[in-house]
């Protein structure tokens, strides 16, 4: 039996035959990045592939200077004797699967992925290939997501609420994907201006200037003196509860994330509000995802990893479990 076209190394996930890493936690000479959240795309690689949808935004978190080589959305790379091309994740702009193909076989790492509509990056593929490495950061059946521009109608409700008594609206989300996700859904509603904590500007900026539709937004920073009453401010979530909040003599807070599925993660946190909102895949499409990709053997990673491997190994397939160092957004 031919050994696993994919295996874990100290490094992170290594294929042997092409020399190359997928999402490495330590240095390695090549690494093939899904995407630029920080648990995925780490700075001191040798040389770095991604998909040139997020060219921009990988530069920014691992450094200008950094040795990327960008691969359109489908195009192929041979190293070695091995083929790998990129495909669209839906995660964040520029994420991707990855399919590595080796003497007939055909394996696919999602990365992290979402199935639902984004309008700041490319939708989801279905990648058929033999054997699948998933993510499962939700898969309990209680997550199923709601439409996202309910969410958002949910978001500018709240929003006028807060005008309403004279209070600042405050949303905390991740700055990298949520954020500018956000603001892409709410400019589908709305036109008014949002102000960004300063952790945002730079990214929400670098995703304007690639055509991504938003609200206008204005740095937070440049409206000291002004009434904040009535405003709506994008925060990650680090700044709750530290003293950055008391620039807002009243504020309502809220938090923009797949945890709020369930009211006790919003009332643990402390937020007067929670929104279902995430970038990831929910119970319905990681087990969906195993199905349409026509997989004999799944790899979950990453969450609830071992409730689906248990689920898809009652559905006949064969599921097992993989102990990654990945996680961290929503």
């Amino acid at each position: 039996m031919p050994a696993d076209l994919l295996q874990l190394r100290p490094e992170g996930l290594f294929c042997p035959a092409g020399a190359f890493w997928i999402d490495p936690w330590k240095p390695v000479p090549t690494a093939v990045v899904t995407h630029a959240h920080a648990d995925h795309a780490r700075s001191g690689m040798g040389q770095y592939f991604a998909a040139k949808e997020g060219h921009a935004v990988l530069a920014a978190r691992i450094g200008a200077d950094a040795d990327i080589q960008m691969l359109e959305y489908g195009e192929t790379r041979q190293f070695g004797p091995v083929t790998l091309s990129l495909h669209p994740a839906g995660h964040i702009r520029g994420s991707a699967q990855v399919r590595v193909e080796h003497d007939g076989r055909v394996w696919v790492v999602t990365g992290d992925f979402k199935r639902q509509a984004d309008p700041t990056c490319s939708p989801f593929e279905i990648v058929p290939c033999q054997t699948l490495i998933t993510e499962a950061t939700f898969a309990y059946p209680v997550y199923r997501w709601p439409a996202t521009g309910a969410i958002a109608a949910e978001v500018i409700q709240w929003w006028q609420e807060c005008r309403a008594e004279g209070s600042t609206a405050v949303l905390f989300c991740y700055a990298l994907g949520k954020a500018q996700r956000l603001l892409a859904e709410l400019a589908l509603q709305t036109d008014e201006e949002a102000l960004l904590h300063g952790a945002m500007v730079g990214l929400t900026e670098l995703y304007r200037a690639d055509g991504v539709p938003m609200l206008p937004t204005q740095p937070l920073g440049e409206r000291k003196g002004e009434s904040l009453a009535g405003r709506l401010v994008l925060a990650p979530p680090s700044a709750a509860g530290s003293p950055w909040m008391r620039r807002f003599p009243r504020a309502q807070t809220a938090f923009a994330s797949g945890w709020m599925q369930v009211r006790g993660h919003r009332r643990r946190r402390g937020y007067d509000r929670g929104f279902v909102l995430s970038d990831h895949a929910d119970w319905h499409d990681l087990v969906r995802t195993v199905l349409d990709s026509g997989a004999t053997r799944v790899l979950a990673t990453h969450g609830q990893q071992e409730v689906l491997a248990r689920h898809l190994r009652e559905l006949g397939i064969q599921a097992e479990t993989l102990q990654t160092q990945f996680g961290g957004d929503d």
